[in-house]
């Protein structure tokens, strides 16, 4: 029987995201000039219309100071750990 992992939590990456941007006080001009995205690129991805490209993603920890390891792990949130396999 093949277990399939739960879905990625989109919404809470996409939270995540508009958290560290306000925390900071950056509008997405200001998000957009240190992380080198498109500003259209940055408001589609934060209002979900895009999910955005793991290049895309690296920028913006990068601009945000954040390690790209936990801002990605927001899209376990919600999920239970994987079991390691048994033999």
């Amino acid at each position: 029987m093949t277990i399939f992992p739960p879905d990625p939590n989109l919404e809470a990456l996409r939270l995540e995201l508009s958290r560290l941007r306000a925390a900071r006080g950056w509008t997405y001009n200001q998000l957009a000039e240190r992380s080198g995205l498109a500003r259209r690129t940055l408001i589609e991805i934060e209002q979900g219309r895009t999910v955005g490209s793991l290049g895309s993603w690296h920028a913006i920890a990068h601009a945000l100071g954040a390690p790209i390891g936990e801002l990605l792990g927001t899209l376990c949130e919600g999920h239970e750990p994987p079991k390691p396999p048994t033999s």
